[in-house]
């Protein structure tokens, strides 16, 4: 029972923290990316280049800052057609994924986060954000219903006391 609550008591929480289990990372940690992919388009194989693009684009889908992201994004996408391994195009879905899913697109994200999965069913990753993206949904129309409930109640109510108050 004390389980139950505790469990109900953190989904509670993370629907007013919007608490996900993925990681953030900060500014400093993508300059070293960026430095990274400018070192490596010094002679560096494509293999390299493309390791150290994807690197950073991890980063910035992992980004606290929009703007980020969405770069990311961009990258992602940009280097999906020269994905030519199946688990490059797999690591480049789930990160536009986990891009869509933080830049608040979540239907983008949860089809993105399924064409992982139809390739590794098994990817746990794929499976904690397709929950994420999920509950993120479902909340967002918890939150709608409650404030279209809220403005209907507002409008009944402006509505009742006026009639109430005419002779």
């Amino acid at each position: 029972m004390e389980a139950k609550a505790g469990k109900f008591l953190e989904s509670v929480g993370n629907i007013f923290t919007g608490g996900d289990q993925l990681p953030w990372c900060d500014r400093d940690i993508i300059a070293g990316f960026e430095r990274e992919v400018v070192e490596g388009n010094n002679g560096f194989s494509d293999d390299i280049k493309s390791e150290c693009i994807l690197r950073l684009s991890w980063a910035l889908v992992h980004s606290r800052q929009s703007e980020d992201v969405q770069r990311g994004i961009a990258m992602l996408e940009a280097s999906l057609s020269s994905a030519s391994k199946p688990l490059q195009v797999e690591e480049r879905l789930y990160l536009l994924a986990v891009g869509y899913y933080r830049s608040g697109d979540y239907s983008k994200g949860r089809q993105l986060v399924e064409r992982c999965l139809e390739i590794a069913p098994d990817w746990s990753q794929a499976m904690t954000l397709k929950k994420a993206i999920e509950d993120r949904i479902t909340k967002d129309g918890v939150i709608g219903i409650g404030i279209a409930a809220t403005a209907v109640g507002l409008v009944v109510g402006g509505i009742s006391a006026a009639l109430a108050r005419m002779p």
